[in-house]
This record gives structure tokens, sequence and C-alpha cells, in this order.
């Protein structure tokens, strides 16, 4: 075949929403002018919008791994007591920093694909009293993986601790009531659902969490909540903001509301539905115990090496899917369905699985696969 687009099927970054990019060329304008300082108020207001909060939103020049440190390093003392939630790459990226600031960290790790349950988290904050926080992915998307974030919450709210958790593939996929079920600390990411390029790391923080920030004495410069926060109320970011995706940021914002949140997320929720249902007809597992609507997980047949699949895509077709992480590379591959997927996308998607699969010696009923993703398509009309 002559002409190949490449299609980021990736869950981050993700595909780009074409206003956002047109927006970008704008760039060339100072971030210290009453301009920009409109710009960058609108879009702070409408992130409270779309995250659907009264929590004060801040927004870093960064990735979203910017947020998770600062929402460690600017709201708890050296030796408090933290559960971490840990059934991913992502998980274990929680444990890192939380070690890396000197926390006292109780893990509660559970295998790949499973998820940590409400019950184990009950438990944990009955055995550490005194617990300061609990950490963990909404979505683990290493794994493909959703938490049962409004239990766990609930259960969070009762005691003393703050709950913080990253949403940074969980935004933008699945009901996330921050207000409602006690989420102090919510982190995302601009490369997600906000279908933007990466360089923007989002964080809503709660009266509860900015209590804690005023006992904090771990070391923090660059993010700095507070200062993020003073600078925002007056339209200004605390450093040299990434001004091109601000501007991105925006437009992104516009479209988002004019869907509706709860559209984009039930957009994922149904991509993730059809392509769970079109792995099944082509003889495939699915890794996970508890399925995320941010990025499906898919075991590879056995024999098959699922690197072969992720070469598959790129060599026959342009397109870019993930492999699995850690101990997972080689066994698992990795669908997206965050942000500005549609369902076109996932015609071609399971298409071309069809194709790589019998070219790899899979048995494979060319069409089948996507005839699942049509019934779930005519069934949403």
């Amino acid at each position: 075949m002559y002409i190949r687009k490449q299609r980021m099927l990736t869950p981050g970054p993700t595909p780009l929403y074409p206003p956002a990019l047109h927006a970008m060329m704008a760039s060339d304008i100072h971030h210290r002018t009453e301009e920009f300082r409109s710009i960058y108020k609108a879009a702070l207001a409408d992130l409270k919008e779309v995250f659907g909060t009264t929590n004060d939103v801040l927004c870093f020049t960064s990735s979203g791994t910017g947020a998770l440190d600062a929402s460690v390093s600017n709201l708890f003392r050296a030796g408090d007591k933290v559960i971490v939630c840990n059934a991913g790459k992502f998980g274990e990226r929680w444990v890192e920093i939380t070690k890396a600031y000197g926390l006292n960290v109780t893990e509660l790790r559970m295998p790949y694909g499973d998820v940590v349950t409400p019950e184990m988290v009950e438990a944990a904050l009955k055995a550490e009293r005194g617990t300061k926080g609990v950490f963990i992915q909404a979505s683990e998307s290493s794994t493909g993986t959703q938490h049962d974030v409004e239990s766990i919450g609930g259960l969070v709210r009762k005691t003393d601790a703050i709950f913080v958790v990253d949403a940074i593939t969980g935004l933008g996929t699945m009901p996330l009531e921050i207000d409602n079920w006690g989420l102090d600390v919510v982190v995302g990411g601009s490369q997600k659902a906000f279908m933007i390029p990466p360089g923007l790391a989002f964080m809503s923080v709660s009266p509860r969490a900015w209590k804690m920030a005023e006992t904090s004495d771990l070391p923090h410069y660059y993010f700095n909540l507070k200062k993020e926060k003073k600078n925002g109320d007056a339209g200004e970011s605390s450093w040299t903001p990434a001004t091109s995706l601000i501007l991105a940021l925006g437009e992104a914002l516009k479209y988002i509301k004019s869907i509706g949140m709860s559209n984009v997320i039930r957009n994922a929720q149904l991509l993730a539905q059809a392509t769970r249902e079109a792995s099944t007809e082509l003889g495939l597992e699915l890794f996970s115990k508890r399925p995320a609507s941010s990025v499906t997980a898919i075991k590879s047949p056995a024999g098959m090496d699922s690197g072969v699949i992720v070469k598959g895509f790129k060599q026959k077709f342009g397109a870019i899917i993930t492999n699995g992480q850690g101990s997972m590379k080689g066994e698992i591959f990795r669908l997206a369905h965050l942000g500005y997927f549609d369902f076109t996308d996932s015609f071609g998607i399971i298409a071309g699985l069809e194709l790589i699969l019998r070219a790899n010696g899979h048995k494979v009923e060319l069409g089948r696969g996507v005839a699942a993703v049509q019934r779930v398509y005519e069934a949403a009309q």
C-alpha cells in the first residue's frame, strides 16, 4: 500500500484535536500580558468546569508526573504514614515518589491485571492509625485496569487522611465525582483525554488538602502549590508557561465542553466495550480483571510475542499501539480509547488486528471482530 497515515493509537500521547493544533500557531504572545492573562484565566476556569469540581485547579508546565511529585512534596511531612495502592507500573511510581520524600509507606500490592480492593484499603486504614494519605491510580493504563475510586474515597473520607488520585488516564474515561466522592487531589495530563500534546499537568486540590499544605515540611521549589494558586488567581503561571500548549488547551476545553464531559466519558466506554467484544470474537483473552475504559489490555495468542502485533501495526498500517510494560512486555498489547478517538478508528483498528493475527498464524475469520464493533455502534444509536 502506497500511502500510510501515521496514527497514534496509544494511551498517551493520544490523537490530537486539529483546532487545538491550529491554535498553537498563535504562540508568539508574551505570557506577562493582559492578552495572555485572559487566555490563562479562561483555561483554568474551563479546567475546573471539566473536572467537575468546586476545588481549586492548578496547571503546571510538566508531564503528569510533575503534579504527582508536587502532591507529595507540598502536602506531607517527612515520616508521615501513607498507604499506596500498587497494581501496575504507575502504582509502582507512586511507591517510588512517596519513598523518595521519606514517607512511611504501607504498600498494598496486587499482581498486574488485578486491583486493590476497598476491603484491602479499609483493613489498612484500621491497622495503620494516623495515616495521612492514600494514593491510587483511577485507571492503571499499564494493565488496562480501573480501581473502585468511589468506594475507596468513601472509606478515606471517614478518616483524617487525604485521598490522592492519579487520574491522568482516568479523567475523560470514567466517572470521577471529585467533590461527592471525597477526592482531595486529582491529577490529569494534557496528552490524554484532553487531546493535545504532552507538557501540561493539572491538579485539583481540596480544602482538606490545602490544610495539610500548611504543615508540610518537605522541600520543593518549582512545584509550589501555594505559589501556583496565588499566581493562577491573577491569570499567570509561576514560571514561564508552555504558551502554545495553553492556547491548544483552550480550544480543546471548548470542544470538550461542547460535547459534555459525560459524553466524552461515554465515548471512551463504548469504544472500550466494542474492543472487548471484538477481542472475544477473535478468540483473544482480556488481561484485566476489572477492565478500564481508557485502554484495553489484551493477551497475545499462545506462542505469539505481543511485540509481533505491535510491529505489525507499525509496518502494515503506520499505526502505533503499545506493548505491555514491565513484566508484561511481550505478553499483552494495549489499544487506547481516550480522547479524540471515534468508532471509525475502532473499525480500522480491529480490521487491522484481524489481518495481523491471521498473517501470524492465529485462526481468524475476517470481519468477525469488526462486526462486533458495528453491533456496539448500532446499539448505541
